[in-house]
């Protein structure tokens, strides 16, 4: 099932394919990202990256980008494992929820990711991300992370600086995940 949706997002269009790896909170695993990879597009490992071991095991099944959450992580732990995924090739994503986490931004980190939806109360705010989005150095990539469902956000969104855009959720909850993320590529033309 993996391969088929990866497949069908990758020939519509899609720019890199984001595969959940957590087994335990998101029900995914190393073998998706292994499936995935017969698309050869940039794959992000979208897990809890907390470790070396972790990101050596990124590499080894076969993802381009990592995910690391500046919730989950002190700063200076961050850029530790941001150095490592760089020595193995790897980009890295730098999750951000609220201003005190643009703490974690360093040298290291190329690719900024704001996560629209409060992980506590679970609600989306894209005018909270906008904000935050004013703070993050100019020479950084942004990336809207979840709660995003239709065109106009995506432009509002890019209006506000935002280059890239993960949001598999929206695609995932339909029938034919891949017709889904075509439908919505073609209204973006």
């Amino acid at each position: 099932m993996v391969a088929d949706i990866t497949k069908a997002y990758t020939e519509n269009g899609a720019s890199a394919l984001s595969v959940l790896t957590d087994e335990h909170f998101f029900g995914g695993n190393n073998a998706d990202l292994i499936a995935a990879r017969e698309n050869h597009i940039p794959i992000l490992r979208k897990d809890f990256i907390v470790d070396e071991y972790q990101v050596t095991e990124a590499k080894a099944i076969g993802a381009d980008v990592i995910l690391l959450i500046a919730a989950c992580l002190t700063p200076e732990r961050l850029r530790e494992l941001a150095i490592f995924a760089q020595q193995l090739g790897l980009e890295v994503l730098l999750e951000i929820h609220v201003e005190a986490e643009l703490e974690h931004i360093c040298d290291e980190i190329k690719i900024v990711g704001i996560n629209n939806r409060d992980l506590k109360t679970f609600s989306v705010d894209i005018n909270r991300s906008i904000e935050l989005s004013r703070k993050i150095p100019v020479d950084r990539i942004k990336i809207a992370e979840s709660g995003i469902s239709n065109v106009e956000t995506i432009n509002t969104l890019r209006l506000a600086g935002f280059k890239g855009f993960l949001m598999g959720e929206n695609f995932m909850r339909t029938n034919d995940p891949g017709f889904a993320f075509k439908q919505f590529v073609q209204q973006l033309k």
